[in-house]
């Protein structure tokens, strides 16, 4: 009668290394709205993320070559009264983000070529929601159709 203590795996050799810190983004305040949203959105240049923010939601969108420490003061894009629920770029135009809010609304920004400089709180379009229709009920997810 053998007992086998181990279990035996092709894996048990297996060992990850962490990233160094000038990889990665440090210090940015990500929402802690309990929606099941995943929060980020990436696309060829930039990533975004749904951010904490007093009085209105907002998020921030990062050239992809920027990395490291985020600073606080690091622009935001902001014109939401409600907290940002969900986020997606366009899949046609890597400059064209669309983000959704508790407040009942749908906008789509345009984020300059180099990134943000200054906030952003003025949308391409602001009230989307009149081009689709009525809505009475907060904007928990936005999909885009290739």
């Amino acid at each position: 009668m053998s007992r086998q203590v181990v279990r035996s795996s092709k894996f048990r050799h297996v060992f990850g290394q962490a990233v160094k810190t000038d990889q990665c983004y440090d210090d940015i305040r990500i929402s802690q709205m309990t929606w099941d949203s995943n929060f980020c959105s990436v696309n060829p240049k930039f990533v975004a993320m749904i951010v904490d923010a007093s009085g209105g939601g907002s998020f921030i969108v990062l050239p992809l070559s920027k990395s490291g420490r985020i600073d606080m003061s690091y622009p935001t894009v902001c014109g939401h009264t409600g907290p940002v629920l969900d986020i997606e770029f366009c899949p046609h135009n890597d400059n064209i983000i669309a983000s959704g809010s508790e407040d009942c609304s749908v906008m789509i920004w345009e984020i300059p070529e180099g990134g943000l400089t200054a906030p952003l709180t003025d949308p391409v379009v602001k009230n989307l929601n009149a081009a689709i229709e009525e809505l009475t009920k907060r904007v928990k997810e936005l999909e885009s159709k290739h």
